[in-house]
């Protein structure tokens, strides 16, 4: 197919890149200690934090994939977003506090000051791995149209990418993360609005074409109610959505950094419900661009849009079809939606290996300038890893990246939502019993992932569907270090601010 490079769009996208190496230069000279670079100084504005977490959270998994998966199936899986207003107002009334009176700087002191040594590791490990693999597919993605505007092979393009993102990251810190965050958050807003737009303009019948033809095709669906645990229901996925949101907003480093980095307990609470209240009506208007996208090749047909994978679609709508300049806008929204996670996911991976993985564990009393340095060096390696990670997940077949996002989180969330709850809501769990069921639970987990892969002998597999997997090890970890709560009881350590029953000024 033939997409030729246009010099309006070129220009719209270059002046987006400058501003943001611009931002991280200016940041560069900032950053004098691991404060101001992991959290800012704890002196941001809360609707500055909130359009920030608007920005990590919503990635080109929500520009691309969200669009894809309505594009191929229809949308069920919006419900597992379904849950975020509810567990928000948690959020806001119980787990900002915990993080904010301890004066934190990564989620995971929380499980060290709760329960000891192994949770707090386990934890800090389990978000690297996370999140290495959440950015390698967001690089993925965001290469997408790049490839197609530059015809370039998408593994130089990846590269490339992967790059340009990591020095302003690595410059700037968390000033220059979050700043960027605020400018690609409405870049995002803005050109999932002229994608909108421009499909439903060109459609003979309008806004009105697109229900049709959506409804015709059962586009709007969020899957079938039944209660089947084999099968990608409603309750599936909705209970997915439960588990993931509980995790983002009560232990995610990305979130709990911004809870942080406010300038105050009301100001953090201000942001957080500034980002659950934009979100939500966002994630509905790109499962809106994808079932538009069908019902535009179902009336356009083009023979193209058969040769390619879900994900590309969009792409492909953009830069055949949209105006020149503006498609340049909409193509620097694409790019917004995935630096604004690859950042924020370099600096906190960077910011916990420091905090939980460096710190605790270094007998020699190093100096604060060694581990600003520190943090800059394991930026990059993780910036080395993330790029072969997209490499990857470019040569994979997969229905949409949305589908693969949510079964690698389901596989590898492990219980860490389970050890955050119950640190969170139960006193009387100690360390002991945490790490026990924690280790039961690891296991738990690897025998559920190899089964949901069909790895093992089918005797013994369990026909329990991918996205189950993470509800089900957290279910289990509960459960387990309940009874183990029982068994082993002893007496209770200091708890002073660590559950709901101990906070201060309860």
């Amino acid at each position: 197919m033939d997409l030729n490079i246009r010099i309006l769009d070129i220009v719209a996208i270059i002046i987006y890149l400058v501003v943001m190496i611009g931002i991280g230069v200016y940041f560069s000279r900032r950053n004098k200690t691991t404060e101001e670079y992991f959290v800012g100084n704890r002196a941001f504005p809360g609707w500055v934090i909130g359009l920030s977490m608007l920005g990590t959270i919503i990635s080109s998994a929500t520009f691309l994939a969200l669009p894809a998966a309505a594009y191929v199936l229809d949308w069920r899986q919006l419900s597992v977003n379904l849950v975020l207003p509810f567990v928000a107002i948690i959020a806001i009334v119980i787990f900002i506090p915990f993080f904010r009176q301890g004066n934190l700087t990564s989620a995971f002191e929380y499980l060290g000051r709760r329960y000891g040594v192994a949770p707090r590791l386990y934890g800090a490990c389990s978000f690297i791995v996370l999140q290495l693999i959440r950015m390698a597919q967001i690089l993925f993605l965001v290469a997408l149209p790049i490839e197609f505007l530059t015809g370039a092979p998408i593994e130089l393009v990846i590269i490339g990418s992967g790059v340009f993102i990591a020095f302003y990251t690595i410059a700037g810190g968390i000033e220059a993360v979050i700043w960027t965050d605020v400018i690609q958050a409405i870049i995002l807003i803005v050109g999932g609005l002229l994608c909108f737009i421009i499909i439903a303009s060109d459609l003979p019948g309008g806004f009105g074409q697109i229900i049709e033809i959506g409804k015709a095709n059962e586009k709007f669906s969020l899957g079938s109610f039944e209660w089947n645990l084999g099968e990608r229901t409603f309750w599936t996925v909705l209970i997915l959505g439960v588990v993931n949101w509980l995790m983002i907003y009560g232990g995610d480093q990305n979130m709990v950094q911004r809870y942080a980095a406010a300038r105050s307990m009301r100001e953090a609470r201000k942001a957080t419900a500034l980002y659950s209240v934009i979100a939500l009506p966002m994630w509905v208007l790109f499962f809106f661009v994808g079932t538009s996208l069908f019902a535009y090749y179902a009336t356009f047909h083009d023979p193209n849009v058969i040769e390619l994978e879900a994900d590309q679609v969009l792409p492909y709508f953009i830069l055949s079809k949209i105006p020149a300049g503006v498609a340049g806008i909409v193509i620097s929204a694409v790019l917004a939606a995935a630096m604004s996670s690859l950042d924020s996911g370099i600096n906190a991976i960077s910011t916990v290996t420091v905090i939980d993985l460096m710190k605790p564990f270094q007998k020699k009393k190093y100096d604060d300038t060694y581990y600003l340095k520190a943090a800059r060096l394991i930026a990059v390696i993780s910036t080395v890893i993330v790029v072969l990670g997209a490499i990857t997940f470019s040569q994979i077949e997969k229905e949409s990246m949305n589908d693969v996002s949510l079964i690698v989180t389901s596989l590898f969330g492990g219980c860490l939502m389970g050890l955050f709850m119950l640190g969170f809501f139960v006193r009387r769990i100690n360390g002991k019993s945490a790490t026990m069921a924690m280790l039961l639970a690891i296991l738990f987990n690897v025998y559920l992932g190899l089964s949901a892969l069909s790895w093992l002998p089918e005797s013994i597999t369990l026909n329990l569907h991918s996205y189950w997997v993470g509800a089900a090890v957290n279910a289990f970890f509960i459960i387990v270090a309940l009874v183990f709560s029982f068994l082993f009881r002893k007496k209770e350590s200091n708890l002073a601010g660590l559950t709901v029953w101990t906070m201060k000024n309860k």
